[in-house]
C-alpha cells in the first residue's frame, strides 16, 4: 500500500503507461485479400443492374416534382433538391418507352457528370453491392438492347447475373439530352 501513497501523479502515470505497453498485443496483421469491385445494386424492371461507386453522387426518396410543359414522356419534372434545380427523369420510360411510374420503392439515383446534374428514377435500391474481380463476366442480362448499350459487363453472383450500368455514358447520350419535345 506504501508503494502507492508515495507516487507523484505523475510518476502514476508513468507507472500505467509502462504497464500497458508491457501487456498490449500487437494489431492484427492486415490479410491480403481478393480486390473487390463495389456499385450500388438496383432493380429496373425485372433486371438486377449495378452501377459504379463513383457515378452516383447520392441516393434521395423522390421528392416533390414540378412538371415541366413540353418535355418527353419520361421526364417527371424538376425538383428543388437542397436549393438547387434538378431535372428528374424516369429511367425505365427512357429505356423502354414507357410512362413514368412513381411508388413507395422508387428511388432516384443523382448523376453529376459533364454538366448533367439529374435524378433517374429507378424502381428500388438494393445497397451496396461487393463483387470479387474472378465474379467478372462478358455476358449481359435482358434482351433489351436499349439497356445493352448502356452496359459495360457484368457480374455473377450465384445464380444472379447483375448487369454494370453506366450513368456516365448515359449522361453523354445525345438521345437523353434531349428532353424537350
Amino acid at each position: 500500500m506504501s508503494e502507492f501513497i508515495q507516487r507523484t501523479p505523475q510518476q502514476w502515470l508513468m507507472h500505467l503507461e509502462h504497464l500497458c505497453l508491457q501487456h498490449a498485443r500487437g494489431l492484427p496483421q492486415q490479410q491480403k485479400t481478393d480486390e473487390e469491385w463495389l456499385g450500388i445494386g438496383f432493380r429496373l424492371g425485372d433486371l438486377q443492374l449495378v452501377v459504379p461507386l463513383d457515378e452516383v453522387e447520392e441516393i434521395l426518396v423522390p421528392p416533390a416534382l414540378s412538371r415541366v410543359p413540353r418535355t418527353k414522356s419520361w421526364v417527371c419534372g424538376i425538383a428543388n433538391v437542397r436549393g438547387n434545380l434538378m431535372p428528374i427523369m424516369d429511367l425505365q420510360g427512357y429505356l423502354y418507352d414507357r410512362l413514368p411510374s412513381l411508388n413507395r420503392r422508387s428511388r432516384i439515383l443523382v448523376v453529376n457528370h459533364s454538366d448533367v446534374y439529374t435524378g433517374l428514377v429507378v424502381d428500388a435500391v438494393l445497397g451496396l453491392k461487393h463483387f470479387r474481380i474472378d465474379e467478372r463476366v462478358d455476358d449481359l442480362p435482358g434482351t433489351e438492347s436499349r439497356t445493352r448499350e448502356y452496359m459495360t459487363h457484368s457480374f455473377r453472383s450465384g445464380d444472379t447475373l447483375w448487369g454494370v450500368f453506366s450513368m456516365h455514358s448515359l449522361a453523354e447520350t445525345p438521345q437523353f439530352l434531349q428532353a424537350a419535345i
